[in-house]
């Protein structure tokens, strides 16, 4: 069974989340990508689009608007600072 990925969504002005999470889908420059725990270490531009935030397994996504940024998947999970969120 895998574990819940930690997952930290960041502005210039805030942390906007910062939570444990089943799965996140990001609009990244080379197109989506989704992370679960245990995702090897990425790095990855954010182009404008939505971040898609799944809670469970089979969960329907809580969706938050993005504009530009970076992502980040590392051992401590996955990290997006993006430019504005929301």
């Amino acid at each position: 069974m895998l574990m819940a990925l930690h997952f930290e969504l960041v502005t210039p002005e805030k942390l906007v989340r910062s939570e444990e999470v089943y799965q996140v889908v990001v609009p990244g420059t080379d197109g989506d990508f989704g992370v679960l725990e245990g995702h090897a270490p990425f790095m990855s531009t954010v182009r404008d689009g939505a971040i898609q935030i799944f809670a469970s397994a089979g969960a329907a996504p809580e969706v938050i608007p993005v504009q530009g940024g970076f992502a980040e998947v590392n051992e401590k999970g996955l990290t997006v600072l993006a430019e504005h969120a929301g």
